[in-house]
């Protein structure tokens, strides 16, 4: 595997993001690439999120956290100096496989560094029953992303107070709550962060690229999407009805739709569920300008909804779109 860098990493989650997009569109090679970033504290929301029910704004902003949302699925993290952050793209499309490929060289990578890691969960590595990473996916044309956190410290005040939690995901607030669920990976080892990191990049690359100075300002053209309020709050949606429920292997999923006569005029499913296809365009826009209908719907939907959000049915979308709470 590839590790690729740049001469300046002191950089803003947003450039990160921006720089494994730029080398899954732009750096021509036949190898899978690997790179790891640390930033200041900052909250990452799903790209299907609604921000508001995630984020405490007000405290991020009293606190110098960072907000921004990516375009990967899965749910809000809150990561800061004391994590790694891990990107894998490799030339691989199909969803699971990449997950497993990918999970299973973390874990095996922290097997042989004495590490009782195992996988777990959607998406998750554990340690003990408890989180030590999550991760989560997308696809761009020829290529597939995986970025996930790697909890080595992080200020557990600061991640409770800025991320609102689900009554599904934690019982009670607090920082007792969340320890009972994640595992630090400075519990687990003698490593020193510096030394894990130089470990990391010695089991799982054999190669090394640095970018150029040009890559650099094609990166930097990239993070603007990143940066803008559009892409970071936009997603915020208006609607006539609204409907929320938690699937198995596929997470919680919330619709927004907005009617006119009983005509959907625009219809938005947020959550923390992973994309394997193209909503927009297979999902979101055959349901728009049909009447809210059952039968309307199921004619509008296409049958593999599996290859769209990954793990979903035909059937409990349809129920999702259909439920009155």
């Amino acid at each position: 595997m590839l590790y690729v860098e740049v001469q300046e990493m002191n950089r803003l989650s947003s450039f990160y993001l921006a720089m494994e997009e730029y080398i899954a569109r732009y750096i021509n090679t036949n190898e899978d690439c690997f790179f790891m970033w640390q930033v200041p504290a900052t909250v990452m929301v799903g790209r299907n999120q609604l921000i508001n029910n995630e984020v405490n704004l007000s405290y991020c902003h009293e606190n110098n956290i960072h907000v921004l949302r990516r375009k990967s699925g899965g749910g809000c993290i809150y990561v800061d100096k004391s994590c790694l952050l891990f990107s894998y793209i490799t030339h691989d499309e199909q969803v699971n496989l990449v997950f497993s490929q990918y999970i299973n060289l973390i874990v095996e990578m922290l097997n042989k560094m004495g590490i009782a890691a195992t996988a777990g969960g959607r998406n998750d590595v554990m340690i003990d029953g408890k989180k030590i990473s999550g991760n989560a996916f997308y696809h761009v044309p020829g290529r597939s992303i995986v970025h996930g956190t790697m909890l080595y410290d992080t200020d557990m005040e600061n991640m409770v107070k800025s991320i609102t939690p689900s009554e599904e995901k934690l019982i009670s607030k607090g920082v007792e709550s969340v320890r009972q669920h994640i595992a630090l990976l400075k519990d687990f080892t003698t490593l020193s962060l510096e030394k894990f990191k130089q470990l990391t990049k010695q089991y799982l690359c054999s190669s090394e690229l640095v970018l150029t100075t040009d890559d650099v300002k094609g990166i930097e053209e990239i993070e603007k999407d990143y940066l803008s309020d559009n892409f970071t709050f936009g997603n915020n949606p208006r609607y006539s009805i609204s409907n929320k429920k938690h699937f198995d292997n596929v997470g919680n999923m919330e619709v927004y739709i907005q009617l006119k006569n009983d005509v959907i005029k625009h219809i938005n499913i947020l959550g923390d569920y992973f994309l394997t296809g193209d909503i927009d365009n297979q999902v979101l826009k055959p349901l728009q300008n049909i009447q809210y209908n059952e039968y309307e719907i199921t004619a509008a939907l296409p049958e593999n909804i599996g290859d769209i959000v990954r793990n979903l049915r035909k059937d409990q979308l349809i129920e999702l779109i259909m439920a009155h709470p």
